[in-house]
């Protein structure tokens, strides 16, 4: 069964900048891989996943957990964060259309936390807002039936894209609520094992943190689309912070392609056999000059390095 929603030009124009980006940034860390960044997004992941929730762990208190080192705070607490770092360790040993997969990653999230860990819930929820109920999630009878169809229904996508995917079924997760607690991280992981899966640089794209700092919105957009009827509004919140966090990711990577030879080497993975042309390089490379990227291009093609076809605004380079 098909769930809810619409695909609107703000949606298709987000996943193609999106796409266009990731580019880029996979092209920069195929010519400088940087392990300390990863390990640095990945923490951030984990802090703002769990500060959603209410957690109050630093991202320094955070890498101490994870080096081993004796941290100061509830028993609780340390077990939330070392759960949810075993949780992201492992997400390439999940598939997001197995249903099974969904339960296993529930029990080492919350396993020591709740005595339901890896269960569906057996009784009815409510999500609230103060005193009053803002959303009724379905009857736990009903639970493994809509989870089960979610995910025979998203391994059938073959034409809707991963990034549209993953915020449908992040909205589903938390609409269906199908844990006793847990859902808005299992959802916001289930998300990224999508994303994951469909290009591995998004294991180290940390969005939970500007999740966390657009919380409310967050909130404001689950109970929008729960009124509505539909998902559109959350996979349009999603999308928009998918991009910014991708382009935090350029930020950090700023810098790294300082010299010419840096940057004929990104360009020359990212554009392959392809013909460009130098607003597709000042694209590609948005921190430089109009006059660095014509001397580039000059540069390259005396060298022999590119070839130069046309003249003017016309004018188009191969490797």
């Amino acid at each position: 069964m098909k769930p809810p929603f619409k695909i609107t030009s703000y949606i298709n124009n987000r996943v193609a900048e999106i796409s266009k980006l990731l580019g880029a940034l996979e092209a920069t860390t195929l010519v400088v891989p940087n392990p300390k960044l990863r390990r640095k997004n990945r923490i951030k992941t984990i802090k703002s996943t769990l500060a959603i929730e209410g957690h109050t762990f630093t991202e320094e208190q955070i890498t101490a957990v994870i080096e081993g080192k004796r941290v100061l705070g509830t028993e609780k607490e340390l077990l939330e964060v070392q759960n949810v770092i075993k949780l992201y360790d492992q997400i390439d040993d999940f598939k997001s259309h197995r249903s099974r997969d969904l339960l296993k990653a529930h029990k080492i999230l919350m396993t020591g936390l709740i005595a339901t860990a890896g269960k569906f819930r057996s009784k009815n929820v409510g999500v609230l807002a103060g005193s009053r109920v803002k959303h009724l999630a379905p009857k736990p009878a009903m639970v493994p039936a809509l989870i089960s169809r979610l995910f025979r229904w998203s391994k059938a996508q073959r034409e809707l894209h991963p990034l549209i995917l993953s915020s449908i079924l992040h909205y589903e997760i938390e609409y269906i609520h199908p844990f006793e607690d847990g859902n808005g991280r299992m959802g916001r992981f289930w998300q990224a094992l999508i994303l994951t899966e469909h290009d591995q640089f998004f294991k180290y794209v940390p969005m939970e943190s500007l999740i966390e700092k657009n919380q409310s919105t967050y909130y404001e957009v689950l109970a929008e689309s729960d009124n509505a009827g539909d998902s559109t509004a959350f996979v349009e919140f999603m999308l928009k912070i998918i991009k910014k966090s991708l382009e935090e990711v350029a930020k950090d990577l700023v810098g790294m392609t300082k010299t010419f030879e840096d940057r004929i080497e990104k360009a020359n993975v990212y554009f392959r056999n392809k013909q460009f042309s130098r607003k597709d390089y000042m694209e590609l490379f948005r921190d430089i000059s109009t006059a660095t990227a014509n001397r580039d291009l000059r540069d390259g093609a005396k060298k022999k390095i590119l070839r130069k076809d046309g003249e003017g605004n016309k004018t188009v380079y191969h490797f």
